[in-house]
């Protein structure tokens, strides 16, 4: 695969990565919705599971951050070190 290409993959990917983010944010989101509609009704299953369902998908949130961030960086390098980060002439 030519350099270029691959630069273009690793772009790819970090879109990708940064909707799995947002798709965990929403998911933590409607959790804790659900944790609150919940203290009204006080159902124990629901008080049981929830929190471990929060804590995980928080978790994952800041998995993925931390993959983001170490994979941008490795973006960067390899665009420095390929003499891609220097916009293509027309």
């Amino acid at each position: 695969m030519e350099k270029r290409q691959q630069l273009e993959a690793i772009e790819k990917m970090l879109r990708e990565l940064e909707d799995v983010k947002n798709s965990q944010e929403s998911l933590l989101k409607k959790v804790a919705q659900i944790e609150a509609e919940n203290i009204n009704v006080g159902i124990s299953l629901l008080d049981k599971e929830l929190p471990d369902i929060h804590e995980q998908a928080d978790a994952t949130i800041e998995r993925v951050a931390t993959l983001l961030t170490s994979l941008q960086e490795h973006r960067d390098e390899f665009a420095k070190k390929h003499k891609l980060d220097v916009a293509e002439e027309v």
